[in-house]
């Protein structure tokens, strides 16, 4: 076993644990949203509320919350353990507790992440109770496994700016995904949508309105039926576009 591996293993074993956050909001919840920030390849660092990954994704669930409060959505941000996928894909375990605490609430989930955090959504799709996944910039793989996203709504957003994760993979995800059938799959996919966003980066600071607008419309949509606004309709019907 190399040093690396052992001190990963080390770390573990002593063991922060992943952390959800309730966003003030509705009480009487019909759906839930989970909001996941992104972070970095490898590190057994501990995740903080101070990290910047973390606050990044703090508007977009304030958003959220406010937006969905009267229909019944319940918004909930996870901090992961640790700041990186370090190859066992430490984020997806963290997703799937977290899914698991929802479940109690016996409502369909969204998940909603960014970079890392959108790879961790991509990868989590398959629970029982996740309806839907909004990637956000999400750090997607030539390789990256889809099969278990078809049948849940997906909604990934790229900016043409950003040199951090790769837009080309976002979307050849996104079209595995919308073909939907191959020899093992029989199940096509619904609302499978790529947002090519103008004039905006990694962070999502440029039109960050725009970012969380079409992330909380879809939300709306997956998790309650609410009708998308004719800006996510008409992505959704063009099924990839440039906005």
């Amino acid at each position: 076993m190399s040093p690396s591996v052992e001190k990963v293993d080390a770390v573990r074993a002593r063991g922060p644990q992943p952390v959800l956050v309730r966003q003030p909001g509705a009480t009487a919840v019909r759906a839930a949203a989970l909001v996941l920030h992104g972070g970095r390849e490898v590190s057994v660092a501990p995740v903080t509320a101070r990290h910047l990954a973390v606050l990044r994704m703090v508007p977009i669930a304030r958003h959220l919350a406010m937006a969905g409060h009267a229909g019944g959505l319940g918004v909930w941000r996870l901090r992961f353990r640790y700041r990186g996928w370090n190859g066992e894909a430490d984020p997806v375990a963290d997703v799937r507790w977290a899914v698991d605490q929802l479940r109690q609430l016996h409502v369909p989930v969204v998940l909603v992440g960014h970079s890392m955090g959108g790879r961790a959504a991509l990868s989590a799709a398959d629970e029982p109770s996740v309806v839907g996944v909004v990637g956000l910039a999400p750090w997607v793989t030539p390789d990256e496994p889809y099969k278990q996203v078809i049948g849940r709504r997906l909604l990934v957003v790229h900016g043409t700016r950003d040199r951090t994760t790769s837009a080309k993979n976002s979307k050849a995800l996104v079209d595995a995904v919308r073909a939907g059938v191959d020899a093992d799959v029989a199940e096509v996919s619904r609302d499978a949508t790529f947002v090519h966003l103008r004039d905006s980066g990694h962070a999502m600071l440029r039109r960050a309105g725009v970012w969380s607008d079409l992330t909380t419309d879809f939300v709306l949509h997956a998790g309650l039926g609410v009708p998308p606004g004719a800006r996510l309709a008409a992505a959704i019907e063009a099924g990839d576009s440039v906005i």
